[in-house]
């Protein structure tokens, strides 16, 4: 039957107006990739609008497309500029720029790409095969359960917040303030609303999340050099062979691959983690750790076999148990519900052919990425010398369109703005913005369930207590709370 279906995903896929709206959003991703500062997430929220009116296949073609393309594309601006286009890209500069400066500028890109397609290739493979399991799994679950995991899941982010702990938590409880605003779920009683009737609805995602991640990035950007300048060595050779590609890392492509996979599948972390840590592990285990940052083979493909990794991972949380593995994934799931699908295990169920489109689109969309990085490198090139004076007013054009459309409503491009301007004041104080994106996702999802879960239980608290993993959820998050406090008191001890 999954066989079937993964057969039938894939030939929707490759219908004409599917693949070319694949095809476009890769194009769009790796040149919003490849562009320091406009990153996957912008993208997709940029591009959210167009799905509304299309069915929902080709929606999920478009928008993993240029989740695709827009992790791949940072490998540009990394190695050329030394500034990665996005911050799944950030350990590639340190080895891919020494090399490009040495004057092998194609190599260095024709090495990350290899590493990029094939690691999306083997890990969309993973994704195919665990998904289901997890997925069957995922029915057996009730209301604690899910609340339970959504605790874990915004502790997790929480804790591996890039700076503090602290605003990591704060930036948390905002999302899910905004996440109860308007009426509650259950009994629909209208929470800081404010006397406003536009809010009895609450925040609409679309709004929020153009505003916290577009608007915000614009913000930040007015302020910046308009002028980028791109180097001048002519870049060729970037095809590599394969047998000089594994030539002495195999090894380190395979565990990059793997750790960019399961960093992938914790909530909220993502490549910015993933990239870092492969490359961490590639030079701990190398026979010449001194090498590493001099313009090493190995450590581009630990980053960028990492990276592309960690998206077929954030799939599998997000399809299975409609739980983002990151912030993009968070953007696909509103996505999806505009589409009139709800991501979880019932999503197999009811929409296994769709489930089986979006693995589809995943693994083709890899292939379009790497055809178009190999041919087509030189117009991405020229996207990097876009002067940001005139390639911002059209973004912004776009994000005030975008958040129009969904209801016609003059509120959500207030509510734009305003979480615009949020998140600008947040990065700049340093506070992290995926936790409130995933605080804000997942708010409604704890809450609902949770209270369910009591009515359920005739206001029995207990479940909690002696059902399985509802235990060993709680057990986890208070280990995940409490750990950069052991490490702090550890720290003035010694």
């Amino acid at each position: 039957m999954e066989f079937y279906q993964l057969i039938n995903g894939t030939l929707n896929i490759l219908q004409p107006f599917p693949l070319a709206l694949l095809v476009l959003g890769t194009f769009v991703g790796i040149v919003f990739g490849s562009i320091p500062g406009m990153t996957a997430a912008m993208g997709i929220v940029l591009f959210l609008p167009l799905t509304f009116k299309i069915d929902p296949v080709s929606s999920i073609s478009l928008l993993l497309g240029i989740y695709t393309g827009g992790i791949s594309g940072g490998l540009i601006s990394a190695a050329l500029l030394r500034m990665p286009g996005t911050p799944s890209s950030v350990a590639t500069c340190f080895d891919a720029y020494p090399m490009a400066n040495k004057g092998e500028p194609g190599k260095a890109l024709g090495i990350g790409i290899i590493a990029s397609f094939l690691s999306g290739l083997i890990t969309c493979t993973l994704m195919v095969v665990l998904s289901p399991i997890i997925a069957k799994i995922a029915l057996k679950f009730g209301n604690f359960e899910y609340f339970t995991i959504g605790l874990l899941a915004l502790s997790i982010v929480v804790l591996l917040s890039k700076k503090s702990m602290v605003k990591g938590l704060l930036s948390a409880a905002l999302g899910l303030l905004c996440a109860t605003t308007g009426g509650a779920p259950l009994d629909m009683i209208p929470r800081f609303t404010f006397g406003l009737d536009d809010l009895l609805a609450g925040f609409n995602q679309l709004p929020f999340l153009i505003g916290l991640f577009a608007i915000s990035q614009i913000m930040s950007e007015m302020g910046a050099s308009n002028d980028v300048l791109v180097p001048r060595v002519p870049v060729t050779g970037v095809v590599v062979k394969i047998k000089d590609f594994f030539k002495g890392d195999f090894r380190t492509f395979v565990e990059s691959s793997l750790i960019g996979f399961f960093i992938g599948i914790l909530p909220g972390i993502g490549g910015a983690t993933a990239n870092i840590v492969a490359y961490g592990n590639a030079k701990a285990h190398s026979k010449h750790p001194e090498l590493f940052g001099t313009g090493y083979k190995s450590g581009i493909i630990a980053s960028e076999s990492a990276n592309n990794a960690t998206i077929a991972g954030a799939l599998i949380p997000m399809l299975t148990m409609g739980i983002p593995g990151d912030a993009v994934t968070a953007v696909l799931i509103g996505a999806l519900m505009i589409q009139g699908l709800q991501p979880g295990p019932l999503l197999f169920a009811a929409h296994g052919e769709f489930v089986y489109s979006a693995f589809a689109a995943c693994f083709i969309g890899n292939i379009v990425m790497f055809v178009m990085m190999l041919f087509a490198i030189k117009v991405f090139i020229k996207a990097l010398s876009i002067p940001k004076i005139y390639l911002l007013p059209l973004i912004m054009v776009m994000c005030i369109v975008g958040a129009y459309a969904l209801n016609n409503r003059i509120f959500d491009m207030w509510v734009l703005l305003g979480f615009g301007i949020v998140g600008y004041l947040l990065e700049k104080q340093d506070y992290p913005l995926t936790p409130m994106v995933l605080g804000f996702v997942l708010g409604p999802l704890i809450e609902t369930n949770i209270r369910e879960g009591i009515m359920s239980s005739s206001g029995s608290w207990m479940p909690l207590i002696n059902r399985p993993i509802p235990c060993v959820c709680l057990i986890l998050t208070l280990i995940s709370i409490s750990w950069p406090l052991k490490e702090k008191i550890f720290a003035r001890r010694h």
